[in-house]
């Protein structure tokens, strides 16, 4: 019997091509079975992976799915069980008095809320918008400076806790000073806990502050920094991120908004500075609700079960005639589109005008649908993105949009003077939706995100204060620019909006 090698490499190669095709075809059909996702979703991966067979199947191993381990979603879905089960002044629950009633269009907004985190509206809360008093229109950079000296301050007044997470944490100026603030506080005795995204605070991370906080005895956590592990890789998103921003102090004290724990300056990208941002500092029952969504991220990944009841510690302050607010957050744990669904329903409840500052605009379907009826709803709209994007994908598809929005009315601004990073939703003067999402499809679909909703015509009025200030320097776009872009440019942003499901 004669053995022809010629045969068996040809059964072999028949075998790896026959392999290679039900490969395909079954990575074809898990993008078209994945529960919770849009058909235009559908539709870019399923085209992806037909049109270019093995980079298709690799990029959606690595990038079509939203898994973070079911071990991490045991993990945190025990913890927030456990947390709402042993909270004796459970931050969720309601308070009681005749300032909770909301018009018949914004009750609906925090039900919404309410359905994603168990949470209620709280009132009786403090909240600011901080910035350098009396700052000009073409000096931003001093907001944020003040905003993060006043962060400071507060640091250096904490008696019993200092809680921090930040997406970004860089070894600049204001970096430098919240690591010494922080630092100190746990010298003096203060439980001192920083939580930063794994890849966002990388070179933080590897550098002297973060050996310096651990030197004090600050308790640190590099969140998702196994999601780019071989084990994990297969069928999940190896760029999920923790893009949340927030700090709670003593239990009484917090801050959320868009701005990372970085100077305005941002030197790892300084061709885009400044970073334009927003901040508030808020006190009152909402409190709770946020030191609740640190915990909930912090206890799964440390096994810090003690912590549990903490959110729910003492009296929570209220203030005579303070602002209704609710805070929440989305993520891979969370409902699908739970984020989308609060933008398109604070879009839904605008009546008479709506302004809204985003830095990253790739919308989904129903939120770009939303604001195209608002104007036809006789709603005065107006968007806010930065002339030039940080990412040049980003840029693209967010300008595909332009001739939609201006043809139905909406007014669109290109802010000039450095990349506008604030995320801020404001409408009727009544109510403003701010925190770290940003509408894109990172944001809408992938990250941990925290926002706030607050309904209050003395804070939204500061806020719609700062948004004027930004489009007293925008430049607004026309309908007639548009059609005039060149044909090549338009083919290259529709080009890349097409593929914005997948990216």
């Amino acid at each position: 019997m004669t053995f022809d090698l010629g045969n068996w490499q040809g059964l072999l190669q028949l075998g790896g091509t026959v392999l290679v095709f039900i490969a395909h075809l079954l990575t074809a059909a898990r993008a078209l079975t994945r529960p919770n996702r849009a058909p235009a979703s559908r539709a870019a991966w399923v085209a992806v992976i037909m049109l270019a067979p093995l980079v298709g199947m690799v990029a959606y191993l690595l990038l079509g799915e939203t898994s973070i381990g079911r071990s991490r979603f045991r993990r945190l879905q025990q913890v927030r069980h456990n947390m709402s089960r042993l909270h004796e002044a459970d931050p969720g629950q309601p308070v009681a008095g005749p300032d909770v009633a909301l018009a018949d269009n914004i009750a609906p907004l925090f039900e919404l809320a309410h359905s994603i985190n168990g949470f209620h509206v709280q009132a009786g809360n403090r909240i600011a918008l901080l910035g350098a008093e009396g700052s000009a229109a073409d000096d931003p950079v001093a907001d944020c400076r003040a905003a993060m000296a006043t962060l400071v301050a507060d640091i250096d007044r904490a008696t019993e806790s200092v809680h921090i997470a930040f997406y970004i944490w860089l070894d600049d100026g204001a970096g430098v000073r919240v690591a010494d603030a922080v630092a100190a506080a746990a010298r003096r005795g203060v439980a001192c806990r920083v939580m930063v995204d794994a890849l966002g605070s990388r070179a933080f991370i590897d550098g002297p502050r973060w050996r310096q906080l651990a030197g004090a005895g600050v308790a640190l956590l590099k969140t998702l920094d196994d999601v780019n592990r071989l084990q994990h890789m297969a069928f999940s998103r190896m760029d999920l991120r923790d893009h949340r921003k927030i700090v709670v102090i003593d239990n009484r004290i917090a801050y959320c908004g868009s701005q990372n724990c970085a100077d305005a300056e941002f030197r790892v990208k300084p061709a885009y500075a400044p970073w334009i941002d927003l901040l508030l500092r808020c006190e009152g029952p909402v409190v709770r609700q946020l030191q609740y969504l640190f915990l909930s991220g912090w206890i799964p990944e440390t096994g810090e079960t003690a912590m549990e009841g903490y959110a729910a510690r003492g009296a929570a302050a209220t203030f005579d005639r303070g602002s209704r607010a609710m805070a929440f957050e989305t993520g891979p744990i969370t409902r699908h589109n739970a984020m989308a669904d609060m933008f398109v329903a604070c879009i839904y409840a605008a009546r008479r005008e709506l302004v809204i500052s985003t830095p990253y605009f790739v919308p989904d379907e129903s939120i770009l649908r939303a604001l195209c009826a608002a104007p036809r709803r006789g709603v005065a709209t107006q968007v806010i993105f930065p002339a030039r994007n940080d990412s040049w994908l980003v840029g693209q598809t967010s300008r595909s949009t332009y001739a939609d929005l201006l043809q139905c009315g909406v007014q669109v601004h290109e802010y000039p003077l450095g990349l506008l990073h604030a995320k801020s939703l404001t409408f009727d003067g009544e109510v403003a939706l701010v925190g770290s999402a940003n509408i894109d499809r990172r944001s809408l679909e992938l990250n941990f995100e925290n926002n706030l909703l607050i309904a209050d015509p003395a804070v939204v009025g500061v806020l719609r204060q700062r948004q004027r200030k930004y489009l007293q320097v925008a430049t607004p776009v026309s309908l007639s620019q548009v059609r005039q872009w060149p044909l090549h440019a338009r083919l290259v942003q529709n080009a890349v909006a097409m593929m914005s499901p997948v990216l």
